[in-house]
Formats: C-alpha cells, structure tokens, sequence
C-alpha cells in the first residue's frame, strides 16, 4: 500500500461552446490528470484544472510541481498516511488544484485497495446530488436557451447565473429573463466572479429584489475588505465565499470579519482532506455550505459528487455538477451521466472511474 510513483499528465479537450465569466473564459479543458501509483499495482487518478486568473496555475506548473516537489516528498509512504501526504504537500504555498489533485488519487488508490467506494470512506450519507448548472455570458436569448436545454433534456432545476458585467443592468435583464422564462419553481442565484464594485452588487441585488434569488456569490474582489462587509449588511441573500476562501484560515476570515455567510466548496481545490477540515469547520460554525465546480471535467465531477454525496451538510443543496455536459469528450471509458435532475455517485472501488487509453493517448499533450 506504498506509494511507489506519481504521474502529472497534461491533456486538452476542446469546449463545444466557451463558458463567459467575469474574471475569464474557458474554451479548452488543458487539465493535468493525475495517476498515483502504489507498489502493488494500484492506479489512482484525479484531474487537476488550471485556472490562472483565479489562483496563478497554469497547466505547465501544476504538471511541473506535481513531478519535481511532490512527489519525491511522498512516494514510499503508505496510502493510509494521508495526514503525512497533506503536511508535506503544504511545505508548498499555494498551487491549490495541483494538491487537490494528488490527496484525490491518493484517496483514489486508497479506495481501490480497500474495495471500498471513496463516498463511504468519506462518509456514506446519500448516493446521489440534485445538479445545478451554471449559465455564462452570452444574450439573454441564449441564456434562456440553454437554461431551458438543460431543464428540458437533463431535469435540472437549480441554475447558477454568471454576472459581474458592466452596466449592471446587463446581468440584471439576463437574470429577469431567466426568471420570466423558468417561472418560479427553478431556482436561480449568482456569481459575479469579484466583477463588480460593492455600489454596483448592492444596486443589481436591489434591482433582482424581486426574482428570489436564493445565494450572490463572490460578487466583489476578496480584497474590498471593508466594502464585503458592508455589503452583506445590505442585503437578505446569502453571501458566498468562494475564491476569497480556499483555505482553513480564509474561510475563518471571511465569516468572522462579516464578509460573507456562506462558503462554496471545490474538491478541485481543497481535495478531499482540506475539503473535510472546511466542512466540519462550517458545520461547527453554523454556516451552509454549497458544492462548488471549477469548470471541471467527467473525472472532477466524479470526485465532487463522491464527497457532497457523502455528507449531509454537503447534500442539502443541488451540487454545480453539469459544466462537463459542455466539453466535446472527456477520459473516461464510462460517462456520467444526469437524469431527472440528479448525478448518481459511481459505483465501485475508489472514486469509480475508469480512463479510457485510447482517449488519453489521443488528447495528452507530452508526447
């Protein structure tokens, strides 16, 4: 059960349409994907998703941090040392998805091992997440197209709506729409991506007053310190923090100083191990949580629904599990699939999932 070798391979697969946001866009999944192998033949895999505007990765550096300071620090110990892998890996500052990645595929190859599903090892409470998807920048015509896609084909019913363009009334009109199409059944909140000033979120909170949006996530920069603050005292929505609390210490900050009253979860960054320290941590503080995505691919959505499935803070609320239905192909042999609004956990050893060779022959970028 040693760790015996550590894999970063980079590969590209092309969006079939870019999702928009304030701080970017995607076009094309360059992820790393991650084998962790253990000395008796093992593989456990993990994905790891660059996003440069939001945490400085870029796909060269995850693969190169991963191969040259990772893993030397933990082959030769045991799958069972998670705790050693966890303190080792944070000798390193930074590089968020690359150490996410590598605790996953541990946990991976730990699962295997077992025979057990990484969802029980976690916690076992359900077996399934409801799905929200989240709509990007485009017309209002063809926001509501693609909400209406989505809701007709897949089931969904939680919808998170990207905003943070300038004039406010932009996001406004777009989310007005969404809501005079969906009706009031759907659910729908925000995410302005740090886009807007705290005079401008309070403006279109106050504009939106009326479409019951349930959560405003990070619609002002992590660094509007005492403008966070006052803005969560403007307003009866929910604040979530999301970039602005990627670690242990920021989510204390960001709900003691007052700047939000909620956190999103990302396994894409925070793994499995740091993941649980923030849950437990929210549970202990009274505060819900919601499961986040980082515009992941099949494999990083696997690895959120195993964990939000298998606790039941994490469960409450639909999981932002569908962006993958976007990406014109992915690695694995068997897709996931979202039907009447639900992702169910894959069943099997580990996290589930199995890598089709052929498909990452065809797409990996080192050779």
């Amino acid at each position: 059960m040693k760790i015996a070798r550590v894999e970063a391979i980079p590969f590209a697969i092309p969006y079939r349409k870019p999702l928009r946001f304030a701080s970017g866009e995607v076009q094309t999944a360059d992820h790393v994907l991650v084998r962790v192998h253990s000395d008796d033949g093992v593989i456990g895999v993990a994905e790891a998703p660059p996003r440069p505007y939001t945490y400085g990765e870029t796909q060269q550096s995850i693969a190169a941090v991963i191969e040259k300071i990772f893993a030397p620090e933990i082959v030769g110990l045991s799958l069972l040392e998670r705790e050693v892998v966890h303190a080792r890996l944070e000798r390193t500052v930074g590089n968020p998805a690359a150490k996410a990645a590598v605790d996953m595929a541990v946990w991976d190859a730990l699962g295997k091992t077992l025979d057990l599903p990484v969802t029980q090892l976690l916690g076992g409470y359900t077996d399934r997440m409801r799905v929200s998807h989240m709509v990007g920048f485009a017309s209002d015509e063809a926001m509501v197209a693609e909400a209406e896609k989505v809701r007709d084909r897949y089931g969904i019913t939680t919808f998170k709506v990207k905003v943070g363009r300038r004039p406010v009334d932009l996001d406004v009109g777009a989310c007005r729409a969404l809501r005079s199409a969906l009706g009031p059944e759907v659910e729908l909140y925000v995410d302005g991506n740090r886009g807007w000033s705290p005079s401008e979120a309070a403006r279109a909170l106050r504009a939106m007053a009326d479409l019951d949006l349930t959560l405003a996530e990070e619609l002002c920069p992590a660094d509007d310190v005492l403008g966070r603050r006052w803005l969560v005292s403007q307003t009866t929505v929910p604040t979530v923090a999301d970039e602005s609390a990627t670690t242990p210490g920021e989510v204390t900050r960001e709900l003691l100083g007052g700047s939000a009253t909620m956190i999103s979860i990302k396994t894409a960054r925070t793994g499995f191990g740091t993941s649980q320290r923030i849950l437990h941590q929210c549970e202990g503080m009274g505060v819900e949580v919601v499961m986040g995505n980082q515009i992941d691919g099949q494999i990083g959505t696997a690895c959120t629904v195993a964990f939000g499935a298998a606790h039941r803070l994490t469960s409450r609320r639909a999981g932002e599990l569908s962006n993958f239905l976007d990406m014109s192909d992915d690695l694995l042999t068997e897709p996931l699939e979202i039907a009447g609004g639900e992702l169910v956990v894959r069943p099997g050893p580990g996290i589930g999932i199995e890598i089709d060779p052929d498909k990452l022959a065809h797409y990996r970028q080192d050779r």
